[in-house]
């Protein structure tokens, strides 16, 4: 048996969540429903700016595969997440918080200086999360942040694919999938954000290398990654790159591939607030499932249900008592269809 079921990689970084108005974005020149990358000095002008927005704002540890791997762990999974921060306020805050989560983490001794990766995710009336990144330390993730027993001994890596902006994350996220394939690991990632389609393609084409197991997009990322016109062509093309698949459609759902079959997934009505950490409890929720033995159809009610409940309330995690409600209402909805 698999020390762990899944092993995530991906940037480290403390989100703030902050409520803002479409009118402050455009203040700010800031693109909405994307993540834009930020050095620290645009950073600070951007705190500096929603100052007074502040003493609503919460703040958590994230980055997209770490909230994808939490919920892996909280709903009752074995998990384990290779990251990089510095000894600073927001890395101890970052590292207790996986350990509170119970997510296994490894470093090399002692903490780095620098800057813990930050990242503002402002949340606008219409639930669309627009972030802008800093990643400090987390731009210098590498090879020496992974953990090549904890690969060899899990049931599936994922990857972010955030990591293709970092020369080494990218070649992290390679040697990571190597390592998996050597293994006989399952390979899953993540397309993570249109930008990231768009403008690192060729990066992402070598972090997925001839394929990867799973794959985990939206549908803007799938049109955009095919260059197809419609979400059936574009699913259909998918299977170029990936043995299966799960395209996240909002509030239509989602559409999910085992290899053979084409399965939809219906969406569970909610008044959405937040849609930031959707996509991530998607996969989290999801890859839980196919590592406790429930097929792709199954794992697709339970990821809609556990990304439903996300985006009806603040923050990109649930609290903890949340998810054996919602793998209880999972569970009773199964034996009723059944």
């Amino acid at each position: 048996m698999s020390q762990y079921h899944v092993y995530g990689l991906g940037a480290a970084l403390v989100d703030t969540e902050i409520e803002v108005t479409d009118h402050d974005l455009l203040q700010l020149d800031i693109d909405k429903g994307l993540m834009t990358l930020v050095d620290e000095q645009r950073h600070h002008q951007l705190l500096g700016h929603l100052n007074d927005h502040l003493t609503a704002s919460k703040r958590a540890s994230g980055g997209s595969a770490a909230n994808t791997i939490i919920a892996v762990s909280s709903f009752g999974g074995r998990a384990f997440y290779s990251c990089k921060v510095a000894d600073d306020d927001h890395g101890h805050f970052y590292l207790n918080d996986l350990a509170s989560a119970g997510v296994d983490y490894h470093h090399n001794g002692k903490l780095a200086d620098g800057i813990t990766g930050k990242c503002l995710v402002l949340i606008t009336p219409d639930a669309e999360r627009s972030m802008n990144t800093f990643l400090g330390i987390s731009e210098t993730l590498s090879e020496a942040e992974l953990h090549p027993e904890a690969i060899a001994n899990s049931q599936y890596l994922y990857i972010e694919g955030y990591l293709v902006t970092s020369d080494s994350g990218r070649a992290a996220a390679i040697r990571a999938r190597e390592i998996a394939e050597q293994h006989g690991v399952k390979t899953a990632l993540s397309l993570s954000d249109p930008g990231m389609v768009q403008f690192f393609r060729e990066g992402l084409q070598q972090m997925i290398g001839q394929r990867v197991d799973l794959l985990f997009c939206n549908g803007a990322e799938a049109l955009g990654w095919t260059g197809a016109d419609d979400i059936e062509s574009a699913a259909r093309a998918l299977l170029k790159v990936s043995n299966s698949f799960a395209i996240t459609l909002g509030a239509e759902g989602a559409l999910v591939c085992d290899g053979s079959e084409f399965y939809r997934i219906a969406p569970h009505r909610v008044t959405a607030v937040d849609s930031n950490g959707a996509g991530d409890m998607f996969a989290g929720a999801f890859l839980y499932a196919i590592t406790h033995g429930y097929d792709y159809p199954a794992a697709g009610q339970l990821a809609s249900l556990a990304s439903a409940n996300v985006v009806s309330q603040f923050g990109p995690r649930l609290p903890l008592r949340q998810y054996p409600e919602i793998f209880s209402a999972f569970a009773s909805a199964t034996r009723t269809a059944d």
